[in-house]
């Protein structure tokens, strides 16, 4: 058995097909016709932007707008000016092949996003080298594997599938993919839940322990594969397959109805977003609301910093797609673990406890007044609730509360419409939050619990160090407590308690965080069914009972077995 990363659910059957990795090489060699060169990668660029034009159209009409916006990305990612800059001046200055010089240049901009301490942002150093690679092989000559072309009952396995490889998938074709790299929050993992193929990642050296043909069944859903299984474990994943589908099907009859507890106790299921076009699928997946808009993402993958209108119209769009729903939006959250060139943020040795987030923005007022005015506008056209990410202390609320108060003063003079009511909250991901929650209770209007980051810092843990990987768990006695002392504490004063954190969708933890008294589930879109479903199973007596034997444990394997005894 290999065991590796639980990328998508789902239970896979079929054979195998290597995508296998072609050599690129590129000669060391001295060129005298520059200009002969420069239009060499001028046009190797232009058929690239082409194919991906072509592969982005059909990965919209299979997949939807949102995964083929990633590589739409690309194109943008490679149109920044500074790139192709770099790039022809390197040819002029060195005399050397344009695929020389394109190899330098975008592998010297991967190793920049590799090392920021961010999962997310440590994609785009994937990007970029999926990039170089496909320009590489057009200026080569070199042809992939067409994935199109996979038969059946195909079980893909390769280095890491990359979206250009994954824009050729036929779904109905594909039966599992196994990766030797990639985590939950890649590219991999993101399309493949997107197209509802099983995933299993990060299976070190499984291209050279699989041949082609061989036969696989895997378990996306605890992150296990087999090969060439007997008849018997063959027959066993055949059956799990089965029972997948139906728990599949019986997951439609939770669309459209209220999210309600066993007993009658009543909460709201909304989506995590990151994008403006996200909020139809949430809409899609029945989300009741958005929990959680990351606005960090409109200023990425760009030269400037984003107008109050262009924001506006972002905002905007997203309560209007949600027809009166709850939109909550988080401000900025970015600062010097975030490679955003243009802001001209200094590299630190500890960027999680440094420049960022609400530090970054209410020192940078000019760029922070703008996305507040742009979504007190925006308030005019839905629900919109402004959160502040990364609170350590009652002043930063109040100063936003200051900022946002003096701009419907602005607005009023000039006129212009907005929610007088418009709520402020904030993200409690931090300690310092969680021990003066009592006292942020009287002046938030909500609270957020943002499980990944109180984790890490609750722990004192980087959950990207394998070392210490261990202590990164929601489940461990310490995060649980400061989970419940946080919603005690709005519960208090009255005001709603949710969490936008993955933990949100975890069917083991669903039921202390009912039991906790949490209002609001903040989840992604596909996970919306099943965690309806987990809820409407659960009664509010069992839940408090559990909930008092996992409080009452010391360790975390010591709640983990009283978990698994439920």
């Amino acid at each position: 058995m290999y065991k590796g990363i639980a990328g998508s659910e789902g239970i896979g059957i079929g054979n195998v097909v290597i995508i296998e990795e072609h050599e690129i090489v590129i000669e060391n060699k001295k060129i005298t016709d520059t200009d002969a060169e420069i239009a060499r990668l001028q046009g190797a660029i232009e058929k690239f932007v082409n194919d991906t034009n072509a592969m982005a159209d059909r990965m919209e009409k299979t997949v939807g707008a949102k995964d083929a916006d990633i590589l739409r990305g690309h194109i943008q990612m490679l149109q920044d000016p500074t790139i192709e800059e770099q790039i022809t001046a390197l040819i002029v200055s060195e005399k050397i092949t344009a695929e020389k010089a394109l190899d330098q240049v975008l592998e010297q901009t991967a190793e920049i996003f590799a090392q920021i301490p961010d999962e997310l942002l440590q994609q785009r150093a994937t990007d970029f080298r999926d990039i170089k690679a496909r320009i590489l092989k057009i200026l080569l000559g070199i042809e992939d594997y067409d994935i199109s072309a996979a038969p059946a009952g195909t079980v893909l396995v390769a280095h890491d599938l990359t979206p250009s490889m994954t824009a050729g998938i036929v779904a109905e074709n594909i039966a599992g993919i196994l990766t030797e790299v990639g985590g939950r929050t890649s590219h991999s993992a993101i399309l493949a839940r997107a197209m509802e193929i099983p995933a299993v990642l990060s299976i070190d050296g499984i291209c050279t322990a699989v041949k082609n043909g061989d036969r696989v069944v895997l378990n996306g859903t605890s992150g296990e594969a087999i090969v060439n299984p007997d008849a018997e474990t063959e027959q066993k994943f055949a059956g799990l397959l089965e029972e997948y589908k139906k728990e599949k099907e019986l997951l439609k009859k939770f669309a459209g109805v209220p999210t309600v507890s066993a007993d009658g106790t009543k909460v709201e299921l909304v989506c995590n977003i990151g994008k403006p076009e996200d909020a139809k699928k949430a809409v899609e997946c029945d989300g009741e609301g958005i929990g959680l808009f990351r606005t960090e993402f409109l200023f990425m993958d760009r030269d400037t910093i984003p107008t109050e209108e262009e924001q506006f119209e972002a905002y905007k769009s997203v309560a209007e797609t949600m027809k009166g729903k709850p939109v909550i939006i988080r401000t900025l959250d970015i600062g010097g673990d975030k490679e955003i060139p243009y802001l001209g943020l200094e590299k630190e040795d500890n960027p999680f406890l440094g420049y960022r987030a609400i530090r970054f923005c209410l020192q940078r007022t000019d760029i922070y007044n703008t996305q507040l005015r742009a979504l007190v506008r925006a308030s005019a056209f839905g629900r919109i609730k402004i959160m502040v990410p990364l609170v350590t202390c009652v002043d930063e609320l109040r100063s936003v509360k200051a900022m946002v108060a003096d701009i419907m003063k602005e607005l009023d003079a000039e006129g212009i419409a907005y929610n007088k009511n418009l709520e402020i909250g904030i993200m409690m991901e931090t300690p310092a939050a969680c021990m003066m929650a009592d006292v942020l209770a009287k002046e938030a209007a909500f609270f957020s619990i943002g499980t990944n980051d109180l984790t890490g810092y609750t722990m004192a843990v980087d959950r990207g160090n394998s070392k210490v990987a261990y202590l990164y768990s929601a489940f461990n006695p310490a995060v649980l407590r400061a989970i419940k002392r946080i919603i005690e504490c709005g519960k208090k004063e009255g005001i709603m308690v949710g969490m936008c954190g993955e933990a949100a969708a975890d069917p083991k933890l669903i039921p202390l965080l009912l039991a906790f008294g949490l209002d609001e589930f903040s989840v992604s879109a596909t996970s919306v069914l099943k965690t309806r479903k987990t809820i409407a199973d659960s009664s509010m007596a069992e839940c408090k009972a559990l909930a008092d034997k996992v409080m009452a444990c010391a360790t975390e394997a010591e709640v983990q077995a009283v978990l698994a005894q439920q």
